[in-house]
């Protein structure tokens, strides 16, 4: 303890010593400082620093051209992709895919007005069930002719001359979600059928029986008929 006392003794001995003599080289010195000179004075049209509350500034739009900039973005989406009249039970993701691909759609009124249309009797108006032979056997509407796309060589023969002279071909599948008379619609156009006879009935055969439509049983034309 008595010789930690003595190191400390002798180190502030030599500090204060040190100082002395730098006091005394800068009182004699020519280029010495002055300790009681502001080297750092404040020019006098240099405005008193203040404390910097936002030194961020933020430019806010204003809330009329926020609301114009929304209603313009939107009016260009409508006008570039049509909005589908709203269809009870048709996804509006199915009827826009439709007209993505240039098909008309026909809803369930125009359906039945066009099976009780006599001109269906004629051939002037034709219906294209586009399901596998399981689900078209079980029932279908009335009359309609089949037409599985996935054996186009099995079906075309027969299906291609009635539409070819039909004016009016309405395709239509299981429903909702099924793609079937969309494929089978496109197939039909690219072997020759105008695009403006085509129409493809989105509900399908699901919605045609939940509004209590006949079916047809088995075969084209076997008169099996399901009120």
């Amino acid at each position: 303890m008595r010789g930690a006392k003595a190191v400390l003794v002798e180190a502030l001995g030599m500090a204060l010593a040190g100082s002395l003599l730098a006091l005394a080289a800068n009182a004699l010195s020519p280029a010495g400082l002055s300790l009681t000179r502001n080297y750092f004075p404040r020019l006098p049209d240099d405005p008193a620093p203040t404390p910097a509350t936002n030194p961020v500034q933020v430019t806010t739009l204003p809330t009329t051209n926020v609301a114009s900039a929304t209603s313009a973005t939107t009016a260009v989406v409508t006008t570039n992709v049509p909005a589908p009249v709203p269809t009870g039970g048709v996804p509006a993701e199915v009827l826009l895919r439709l007209q993505k691909h240039g098909l008309q759609v026909v809803m369930s009124n125009d359906v039945t007005r066009l099976f009780r249309d006599p001109r269906y009797e004629q051939g002037v108006v034709v219906f294209v069930d586009a399901r596998d032979d399981a689900h078209y056997t079980a029932g279908h509407i009335p009359g309609a002719h089949q037409f599985n796309h996935y054996r186009p060589e099995q079906y075309l023969p027969t299906v291609l001359p009635a539409c070819l002279q039909a004016l009016q071909i309405v395709v239509y599948c299981t429903g909702g979600q099924c793609e079937d008379s969309e494929f089978a619609a496109i197939m039909l156009r690219d072997a020759g059928i105008p695009k403006d006879n085509l129409f493809v009935y989105p509900g399908g055969i699901n919605e045609w029986t939940a509004l209590q439509q006949p079916i047809e049983l088995g075969a084209r034309r076997s008169g099996q008929i399901k009120p």
